[in-house]
C-alpha cells in the first residue's frame, strides 16, 4: 500500500473509531466559563463574528439543505456570501417539503449545538466528529461559490485532524466548545432577524420569516415564534446538559 493509501486507510479507522469509542470528561467551572467566554467573544464583537459567523451561516445553510433532502427536494447548489448572506436553491413538488426546508436555517445552530454539547456529556465527541467530517465532505457536492467552498474544506480539515491526531479529551473540550459557540451564535442569528422585523424592515425581503410568509399564507410572526421556540429549547436543553457536565 502506497502511502496515500496508508493515510485513507489511517484516516478511516480513525473515523469508525470515533462511532465506537467512548471518553467521557469533566468540566471544572473554570473550564466551563473559559468556553462560555471564548464563545460570547467569537459571537459579540464584529470583528470575530464576521469570520465565526460565516461558520454559523454555512451551517444555516446546511439546516435548509438537508432539510429540503429529508423531504425528498433536489438540492441544486448552496451559497453563501462574506456578508453572511446564504441562498439555497432546491426544487421539488410538495409545498410542505418547501416550508420545511425553509424552516431549518434558522434553528440549525442552535439545533447542532445542542447535538454537539448531548455528544460530549454522552462520552460521544468522536462519533460527533466523524459523523461532522462525512457531512462536511458530503455537503462539497451542494456548494457553488469559493467562500462557501473554503468554509467546508476549512471545517472539514479541521474536524480531520482531531479525528486523526487529538487525544480524547482535547476532542471533547473541542466538542463542547463548538456546540457551545453554535448555540451563542445560533441566539445572536435570531436577535438579528428580530432587529430585520422591528429596526430594519428594509432588509425583510431576505428575512425567511417573511419568505415563508409569503409564500405559505402564513403570517411571518408566527415563523418568527416557531424560530424562537425551537432555538430557546434547545438553549435550555443546552444549559440543562452544561450543567449536569460540571464538577466544581
Amino acid at each position: 500500500m502506497d502511502a496515500a493509501g496508508n493515510v485513507a486507510h489511517n484516516w478511516w479507522d480513525a473515523v469508525l473509531r470515533g462511532f465506537t469509542d467512548t471518553h467521557t470528561t469533566a468540566v471544572p467551572l473554570p473550564a466551563l466559563l473559559g468556553i462560555l467566554a471564548c464563545s460570547v467573544v467569537l459571537s459579540i464583537p464584529r470583528p470575530t463574528w464576521r469570520w465565526f459567523g460565516l461558520y454559523v451561516t454555512f451551517v444555516h445553510e446546511l439546516g435548509h439543505a438537508y432539510a429540503a433532502l429529508m423531504t425528498g427536494r433536489f438540492v441544486h447548489g448552496l451559497r453563501i456570501g462574506l456578508d453572511h448572506s446564504g441562498r439555497l436553491v432546491s426544487s421539488g413538488r410538495s409545498s410542505f417539503g418547501a416550508a420545511w426546508s425553509g424552516f431549518w436555517g434558522y434553528p440549525a445552530p442552535a439545533l447542532v449545538g445542542l447535538c454537539l454539547i448531548a455528544a460530549c456529556a454522552a462520552g460521544r465527541s468522536g462519533a460527533a466528529m466523524s459523523v461532522g467530517a462525512l457531512i462536511l465532505l458530503i455537503s462539497l457536492v451542494f456548494l457553488r461559490n469559493l467562500t462557501g467552498i473554503l468554509v467546508a474544506l476549512f471545517s472539514a480539515a479541521f474536524a480531520q485532524v482531531l479525528i486523526l491526531f487529538a487525544a480524547p479529551t482535547t476532542v471533547n473540550y473541542v466538542v463542547l466548545a463548538l456546540g457551545v459557540a453554535l448555540s451563542v451564535g445560533g441566539v445572536r442569528d435570531l436577535f438579528k432577524l428580530v432587529g430585520v422585523h422591528t429596526k430594519r424592515r428594509e432588509r425583510l425581503a431576505a428575512s425567511d420569516a417573511f419568505i415563508l410568509g409569503r409564500t405559505t399564507g402564513v403570517p411571518a410572526y408566527v415563523w418568527l415564534a416557531g424560530f424562537t421556540v425551537v432555538v430557546a429549547g434547545c438553549s435550555l436543553a443546552a444549559a440543562w446538559l452544561l450543567w449536569g457536565m460540571l464538577t466544581v
